[in-house]
């Protein structure tokens, strides 16, 4: 489990963030799931020593699904990034944070929850308006299957979890003026520093190219060659953009504007950042309503088609062909292609991916697969086992790979040899520029950065920011670090100078600094405390077993 929850340490970062409610994504549960959840056998462990029931279970998930959505504007469903797994896993922290809180005696009045709640239905309203709770409830719970008491609970609950963050990540908040201003200080000085790289594609000239080289490489790096299972599949797409005249056509028999109009007060602009009047507002709402209508049209299209596949009998891959010819409809056929990356031709959903895989002899048809954008009846072509192609057939690709790392190695000789002839260059007076030039390197100067400094543009992909930093800020000013090796060759840095700290930036940034320092710390001894928390208490559970037999991959 903890590895699960390092993993989606950003999940945990929802939990514990401020509960401050910013904006409305929909998470919603396809109705198969809604009154299921993976302690469908009735059992849901136990939390504290007590059993879990199926009660406690669905109000976690309502939560939620509540949590989620009015923190992103959209339910989980609708996020082809999440995983019902990774949904598990929060409900159940979020489960055993709720009953963490009730067994220390954790409370919130009635006053304070219909205060949050007050503050989250504020939130979506527009120019400070609360949105009221009838219409609240109309329009966004009851067609999710939710009440105004699931509403109610996970307002309560939220502050309960916010002060049970607090008391546990208590110790992590104290952070003195003194502590804060030397952190503000050594995350914001700058450094001039110069830096030169050894290249291997400068390098490349230098390698020579045998057959008996290649093919030793080849031998040596067989492993890298190796091709995993493979599979290819027929399919015909229904994409949305073929629809849209017939979903234009249909929104003009309807009061059109009047829809859009509404959406746009539902929602209010804070939905759509990119527009900067109500005009851009409503021309982008619609274009949503009529993709979203286009794109009902396709899977309504595909289903219709995946039925008459499905009805030829007997059941085989080129039922598939067979139905598209007699509806005209265009049969394409996807290059091998691996589970781990899917189809190269196009964009596939990820349940396409999984979908093909799953496909046999006696199950080769599978859809309709929904995408963001199409709608797929896909059919098995063949499939392909894992192998490693002979040197023959990869020739051109196996005599490259030897050429960059033979390149790569000699650039970091040159590299490594270079550091103690710069390091005497520098002792006896002469600059870091005049000596890489008098090696035939070229010296750049890189721009101001610190180590709160997010992106180095300069260094492109040769080096990575954080490896540069690392060697500029351990390496005292005058002086150049030694060779750094990267995948691209390596680089030796030389820091001119450390720069003055700007007073007057740090004068202002220093009280917000030190309330976002003291929240990092109380959140760091809190995520250590669940981690630690979920590892004792979540073995008994469902999600745990799920991970304990390599569910999570």
């Amino acid at each position: 489990m903890i590895g699960t929850i390092r993993k989606h340490s950003k999940w945990l970062w929802w939990i514990i963030a401020a509960l401050t409610v910013v904006s409305f994504l929909y998470w919603g549960v396809a109705p198969s799931a809604r009154n299921g959840g993976i302690g469908g056998n009735g059992d849901y462990g136990m939390l504290y020593g007590h059993k879990i029931t199926q009660q406690d279970y669905i109000n976690a998930r309502n939560e939620f699904r509540l949590f989620y959505w009015v923190r992103n504007n959209e339910w989980p469903d609708r996020n082809p990034n999440i995983k019902d797994k990774d949904m598990e896993e929060q409900i159940y922290l979020r489960l055993m944070l709720t009953k963490k809180a009730e067994s220390l005696g954790i409370y919130v009045t009635d006053e304070a929850a219909a205060a949050a709640a007050g503050e989250m239905l504020r939130s979506i309203g527009r120019n400070g308006q609360s949105v009221p709770i009838d219409t609240f409830v109309k329009q966004v719970l009851t067609p999710e299957g939710l009440t105004a008491d699931d509403f109610e609970r996970f307002a309560s609950h939220d502050v309960v979890i916010q002060q049970l963050i607090q008391t546990l990540g208590l110790s992590g908040a104290f952070v003195t003026p003194q502590e804060a201003a030397a952190t503000y200080q050594r995350e914001h000085q700058e450094i001039s520093a110069q830096i030169v790289f050894f290249s291997a594609s400068n390098y490349l000239s230098q390698v020579t190219v045998t057959p008996d080289a290649v093919a030793q490489f080849y031998t040596n790096y067989l492993a890298q060659y190796r091709l995993p299972d493979r599979v290819q599949v027929s399919y015909v797409e229904f994409n949305l953009t073929n629809f849209l005249a017939e979903s234009k056509t249909e929104w003009s028999k309807t009061n059109f504007e009047d829809n859009v109009n509404a959406t746009l007060e539902r929602l209010g602009m804070g939905d759509f950042p990119d527009a900067k009047t109500p005009d851009e507002a409503k021309a982008k709402i619609r274009d949503l309503l009529i993709r979203q209508r286009a794109m009902a049209d396709a899977r309504a299209q595909a289903n219709d088609f995946a039925t008459a596949v499905f009805n030829v009998n007997p059941l085989q891959a080129d039922n598939l062909v067979t139905v598209a010819k007699l509806k005209g409809l265009t049969v394409h056929t996807t290059a091998p292609f691996a589970s781990l990356y899917g189809p190269e031709e196009f964009s596939a959903p990820e349940a396409f991916t999984k979908s093909a895989f799953a496909l046999t002899s006696d199950d080769p048809l599978a859809g309709p697969i929904l995408g963001p954008t199409s709608a797929y009846v896909i059919a098995l072509a063949r499939q392909l086992p894992s192998e490693i192609p002979s040197l023959d057939q990869i020739h051109d690709r196996v005599t490259q790979d030897f050429r960059m790392v033979q390149a790569t190695m000699i650039a970091q000789r040159a590299g490594t040899n270079f550091a103690p002839a710069l390091a005497n260059q520098l002792m006896a007076g002469h600059t870091f520029a005049a000596a890489c030039i008098d090696a035939g390197l070229q010296p750049e100067t890189l721009p101001p950065f610190s180590l709160s400094t997010q992106t180095l543009p300069e260094l492109g992909n040769r080096a990575g920011l954080p490896q540069v930093k690392e060697a500029t800020f351990s390496t005292p000013s005058g002086r150049a670090g030694g060779f750094e090796a990267t995948e691209d060759g390596g680089f030796i840095a030389y820091v001119k100078s450390r720069l003055p700290l700007d007073q007057t930036a740090m004068s202002t940034d220093l009280p917000q600094f030190t309330a976002g320092l003291r929240r990092a710390r109380e959140s760091e001894v809190f995520n250590q405390w669940v981690q630690a928390e979920a590892n004792r208490q979540l073995r008994t559970t469902p999600v745990y077993n799920l991970q304990a037999a390599g569910g999570a991959n």
